[in-house]
């Protein structure tokens, strides 16, 4: 073996500024810091021939939706070694378990079994993630990172947010994304009186800035949420949050912290999740 490691995604955070991206770039970092010589490889540019050509290194496939079937077979026939970071439900046809009871659903709508059961670790983000991708797999491979990874720049804006003194208002995360809820949150908050800012299509670090400048995030989702790091953000700056049963980071016990204490709780993280993850690629 040598110390090379190949993540596959479908984009990467230079072409998607979206929370699966971020934590990915992390990761990359983390394990650059720590003598990984990683390979950056889009999915739909992976093909057997490549994969043959890098026999010796590992694996980590994160978003895989555009790696042909091909690619997958080859990987788990031919003894590749891989992990499967998990950001959704990629074993699901729906991508979404919200629509079956108890999130378990049946069996012709579970897809990727065989990949997910040969690879040496499939990592989920949360406690709750980690269960349902159990009761629907099956399988006795499925950790749990019980997190994501911000880098130290934001960790360091959030804890200066933490501080700032904040409105007695309810911010809502103002996507287009219609499984985000946000017509009906507005709809909600409108029905009981609760003033409320719409916060969205700024940059990052301006959303945050936005985000916090209230003492309550409000956020229901129609779908389950892995994690869902704008929740963990919010309270990462000190603020109260609304949620529902769909929300990953409900299920672990740092939750309860807020500000600088769940701040220092993911800055651990930084250095936990990538032991978990060297642990398997060793």
């Amino acid at each position: 073996m040598t110390n090379k490691v190949v993540f596959v995604a479908d984009f990467f955070a230079d072409q998607i500024n979206g929370g699966g991206e971020l934590n990915n770039e992390e990761a990359i970092l983390l394990l650059r810091q720590r003598g990984y010589n990683v390979e950056k490889r889009i999915s739909t540019q992976v093909t057997t021939e490549y994969i043959d050509s890098n026999e010796d290194c590992f694996f980590i496939i994160a978003n895989f939706i555009g790696l042909q079937e091909d690619c997958k077979t080859h990987l788990l026939e031919s003894n590749h070694r891989y992990v499967i970071y998990e950001h959704d439900h990629k074993y699901l046809k729906t991508r979404d378990p919200s629509y079956f009871d108890e999130y378990v659903a049946p069996s012709d709508q579970i897809i990727n079994v065989d990949f997910y059961a040969g690879a040496s670790a499939v990592f989920c983000q949360s406690k709750l993630h980690k269960q349902v991708a159990q009761k629907n797999l099956k399988t006795n491979n499925i950790q749990n990172l019980g997190g994501n990874l911000w880098s130290k720049d934001i960790l360091s804006q959030l804890s200066l947010l933490s501080k700032k003194e904040k409105k007695d208002r309810y911010s809502i995360w103002n996507s287009h994304n219609p499984i985000k809820s946000t017509n009906e949150t507005i709809a909600y908050c409108s029905s009981k009186g609760i003033p409320f800012d719409l916060v969205g299509n700024l940059s990052y670090s301006q959303f945050l800035n936005k985000l916090s400048n209230n003492n309550t995030f409000i956020f229901m989702p129609k779908t389950l949420e892995t994690l869902c790091r704008v929740v963990v953000e919010a309270r990462m700056c000190g603020m109260k949050v609304v949620t529902n049963k769909k929300v990953g980071a409900t299920s672990e016990e740092w939750f309860s912290l807020k500000g600088v204490e769940l701040i220092q709780e993911m800055e651990n993280k930084r250095e936990e999740i990538i032991d978990k993850i060297e642990k398997v690629i060793t």
